[in-house]
């Protein structure tokens, strides 16, 4: 079958695409025909240093997929041969991704594709949707009325964020780059703030009559959360997905909680979005790219600009069912 393998960490460089063979199940584990696999940030940090995460070398890049049931293995029930079916699949300490051919799963961690979505869509929903859905539903649990302010919105976390927070009520405050700011608008976005040229806390202050904001999530990394402190309400809710620095001291003086998020992997999740996915009432841009021009995508993804979602297509057909 035809992967993504990357045999050393190192730039795109390192990335082809070859023939490796196919995985049988084993007990508890299916085996998926990928129609179409995401393309997350999180595969170009494990690109560049395979070992921060515990990957072993020959590798597979991709975790989460949309396809077909393929094969099923000793014990798996539930499921049907060419079931159509999408998941976020483990990265920590695993080689086999989901930038192949076929792909070897978790059943328990494996949900039925949303009805009327295409496989490329449902392949875009997972993990950035998942990690969206874990932050402003699960644990920030946004409110109707609520302001939320979220640090580096216009990718493919933030595209499921901004909208997230926007059908849960609350009014979007979404920080990006100035070439980004009609695409968040677009979304649902209430207000959007050019980080290069605007001050972000006194843009939330203005648009919150100087209440600040109730809640903040950071998909940016480094000083950002720390200086998106001054923008939050006495007892706001914080949550962050990557690295942080900076001076907390403010943290503290305003009752602040912090909710660190790494996606653990199941089912449950997907059959809580489920009813979103269905209604129509979420956007899904993406782009797709043949399974060829993964170096192209791992270029947009090293620069830190990348726009909504990159899904590549590995088969076909990838129309709703």
């Amino acid at each position: 079958m035809k992967a993504v393998v990357i045999e050393r960490g190192g730039g795109p460089e390192v990335l082809s695409v070859r023939d490796i063979p196919r995985e049988e199940p084993g007990p508890g584990e299916l085996r998926v025909r990928v129609g179409a696999s995401g393309i997350n940030r999180v595969e170009a940090k494990i690109r560049a240093d395979p070992a921060s995460r515990g990957v072993p070398l020959p590798a597979v890049l991709g975790y989460e997929a949309a396809g077909w049931v393929d094969a099923l293995g000793p014990g798996v029930e539930g499921f049907r041969l060419g079931e159509r079916v999408f998941y976020a699949a483990e990265f920590l300490g695993t080689s086999r991704g989901t930038h192949a051919e076929y792909h070897v799963v978790r059943a328990d961690i494996v949900g039925p594709a949303p009805a009327g979505l295409t496989l490329a869509e449902a392949a875009a929903v997972p993990l950035a949707g998942g990690t969206a859905w874990e932050a402003v539903v699960r644990r920030l649990k946004v409110r109707p009325g609520e302001t939320a302010l979220l640090l580096g919105a216009a990718g493919a976390v933030g595209t499921f964020a901004v909208q997230f927070a926007q059908l849960s009520g609350a009014s979007v405050v979404a920080v990006a780059g100035e070439g980004n700011l009609e695409f968040l608008r677009s979304l649902g976005a209430d207000r959007a703030v050019d980080y290069r040229h605007e001050d972000v806390v006194a843009a939330v202050l203005d648009a919150t009559a100087g209440r600040g904001a109730d809640v903040v999530l950071d998909l940016v990394g480094g000083s950002s959360l720390a200086t998106a402190i001054g923008a939050v309400r006495d007892f706001g809710r914080l949550a962050t997905v990557v690295g942080i620095s900076g001076d907390y001291a403010k943290f503290y003086a305003k009752n602040l909680s912090l909710h660190g998020i790494l996606l653990t992997r199941e089912r449950e999740r997907l059959e809580e979005m489920r009813p979103v996915l269905e209604s129509g009432r979420l956007r899904l841009p993406i782009t797709t790219y043949p399974m060829e021009e993964i170096r192209r995508v791992h270029e947009q993804l090293d620069s830190g600009h990348a726009h909504g979602k990159s899904v590549l297509t590995v088969a076909e057909p990838t129309g709703p069912a």
